[in-house]
């Protein structure tokens, strides 16, 4: 009994020999761009993007990169009522992120991310949840957006020019 124990045991260690551990290396859970970034928005001027920007980026201590992102956004009615108002609005927000290396004043990474929602409207005037279910819409689309952004970080060199 001893022996069948001892073999089972062997058996079970051989099996697991090629095992790998998924934060194995934490390259994926580090943003190389935290405090190392100085970040400028232009486009469309969204009032919480500026409180997402220090939690992703951190504070410019090390002044190493510089971080532009570009949003663009299109409106398109899905829908229109027979008095002309549109009841069903499809947003599209286009994110373009350049990234630049400071030292040698060239682009190091370019990226475009596009985030598509929709929205119903429950009144043709002013309809506070209508509003407020926009503003988490936007909200969403950025945080998605910046996390995809520094999730691709990981695949890429970014300490050299294009």
């Amino acid at each position: 009994m001893k022996k069948l124990i001892i073999v089972v045991f062997f058996y079970f260690l051989a099996s697991c020999s090629g095992v790998d551990f998924v934060y194995k290396d934490n390259k994926n859970l580090v943003n190389p761009l935290f405090q190392k970034t100085e970040v400028g928005t232009s486009g469309i001027n969204f009032n919480f993007m500026n409180s997402y920007l220090p939690m992703y980026f951190g504070n410019n201590n090390e002044n190493v990169f510089k971080l532009i992102i570009n949003i663009t956004e299109r409106k398109t009615n899905i829908s229109v009522e027979t008095n002309q108002a549109a009841s069903n609005l499809k947003y599209e927000l286009r994110f373009f992120y350049t990234l630049m290396l400071k030292k040698d004043n060239c682009i190091s990474y370019e990226k475009e991310i596009t985030s598509n929602f929709s929205i119903i409207s429950k009144s043709s005037g002013y309809n506070y949840g209508t509003d407020a279910s926009l503003e988490k819409k936007y909200e969403l689309a950025i945080r998605e957006s910046l996390n995809q952004f520094v999730s691709s970080l990981s695949e890429i060199n970014i300490e050299n020019c294009l």
